[in-house]
C-alpha cells in the first residue's frame, strides 16, 4: 500500500523518525544533515527521489534557529531534485507564539515562518497541536493540523481512575480543556490568570469545583513551567486530591526542570514531539507518550488519498 514514498529526517528528532518508520515497515531515508564549522547547514541527500513522495520530519525546537534552517535547506535540496511532492512534517511548530501582534512594531513570526517554509518548497505541512489554529490560515498550501488528544485521552483513561476534573490553566486554553472534559464525561475548571511579561504569570483566581478531586491540568506546550507549576499550587491550596498535568509539546526550558520538581504534581504526561534535552536531567515525574503511530497513520492517510480528520473523531 505504501510505495512511491520516503521518509527522511533532519537532525531534531530522529527516534520518532524512525517510529514513523516502523509503524509504515519502510526504512528512514539516506541524507548527511551536518554543519560547517562556521555554522552554515550543509545537506546532502543520498538516494534518488525523483518522482517520490517525501515527508521530512524536523521539529523546530531548541536549538530552534539551526533546526530551522535545517528545515528550510532540506526542503529545497528535495524541491532541486525532483521530488513530485515534498511535505514538512513539523511535529512541533517553533515561533507558533508570536502569532499575532500584541503590541506596537512587533513581527508575526508564526506568518514568516509558514512563509520561508513555503518558499523552500513546501507543497504540504503536517503540525501537531498548533498554539494558535489560525497559524493554518498563514499558508497558502495544504496543512493537515494533528492533536494528540487521542495519546493523551486514553493515557488518562487507563491511568487516573479517581473522580477527575479537567483543569484550564488558563482562558486561553478553556477549548482545548472543554474538549478533553466532554470525552472524559468529566467536569472543568478553569485557572484565571494574568500575565504580565513574557514567560511569568499569576494565577488569580480557580473558577470551578476541585475540591476533593484528582485535578489534571491541560496544556498545548510547557515552556518554563511557570504557568503550570503555579497552577498545580493553588489547586493544591484550593483543595485538589491529587495534581497531574499533560501537555504535547514539552519545550521545559530554563528552570523547568526544578519548578517540576519541587511541584505538586505527582506526574507530568507529555508526548514526544520534543525530544529530551541532551545533557539536562530528566524529572521523574515526566512520563513521554509516542505520537510516532500517529503520525505514521496520518502519513499514510496522506499518501492514499483517505481522510485524516477521522483519525479524530
Amino acid at each position: 500500500m505504501i510505495d512511491r514514498i520516503k521518509i527522511f529526517a533532519g537532525n531534531s528528532n530522529k527516534p520518532l523518525a524512525l517510529e514513523i518508520c516502523s509503524h509504515l515497515g519502510m526504512e528512514l531515508g539516506k541524507s548527511d544533515v551536518r554543519s560547517f564549522s562556521d555554522g552554515e547547514v550543509y545537506v546532502d541527500i543520498q538516494e534518488s527521489v525523483r518522482g517520490v513522495e517525501v515527508y521530512v520530519l524536523q521539529s523546530t525546537c531548541t536549538p530552534t534557529n539551526d533546526n530551522l534552517m535545517e528545515l528550510l535547506i532540506m526542503l529545497d535540496a528535495f524541491k532541486r531534485a525532483s521530488a513530485v511532492s515534498v511535505t514538512a512534517v513539523i511535529p512541533y511548530y517553533g515561533y507558533a507564539r508570536q502569532d499575532r501582534k500584541v503590541a506596537p512594531r512587533t513581527p508575526i513570526s508564526a506568518k514568516l515562518v509558514a512563509d520561508l517554509i513555503t518558499a523552500a518548497g513546501a507543497t504540504r505541512v503536517v503540525c501537531v497541536d498548533l498554539h494558535a489554529g489560525q497559524i493554518q490560515g498563514f499558508f497558502n498550501i495544504p496543512v493537515d493540523h494533528l492533536y494528540a488528544t487521542p495519546v493523551l485521552l486514553d493515557y488518562i483513561k487507563e491511568n487516573f481512575i479517581d473522580d477527575i476534573v479537567v483543569v484550564s490553566p488558563d482562558a486561553g486554553g478553556v477549548e482545548r480543556a472543554r474538549a478533553f472534559a466532554k470525552r472524559l464525561g468529566t467536569n472543568l475548571a478553569i485557572i484565571d490568570k494574568r500575565r504580565p511579561r513574557p514567560n511569568v504569570s499569576e494565577v488569580m483566581n480557580i473558577i470551578g469545583d476541585i475540591e476533593g478531586k484528582t485535578a489534571v491540568i491541560l496544556d498545548d506546550m510547557i515552556d518554563t513551567a511557570g504557568t503550570i507549576t503555579q497552577a498545580a499550587e493553588a489547586l493544591h491550596k484550593n483543595g485538589a486530591k491529587q495534581v497531574y498535568a499533560c501537555a504535547t509539546h514539552a519545550v521545559l526550558s530554563g528552570p523547568a526542570m526544578d519548578r517540576i520538581e519541587k511541584s505538586p504534581i505527582k506526574e507530568l504526561v507529555v508526548t514526544n514531539t520534543i525530544p529530551p534535552l541532551k545533557g539536562v536531567t530528566q524529572s521523574a515525574k515526566i512520563k513521554r507518550l509516542s505520537v510516532g503511530p500517529l503520525l505514521g497513520e496520518a502519513i499514510k492517510r496522506i499518501h492514499c488519498g483517505e481522510s485524516v480528520s477521522s483519525l479524530f473523531v
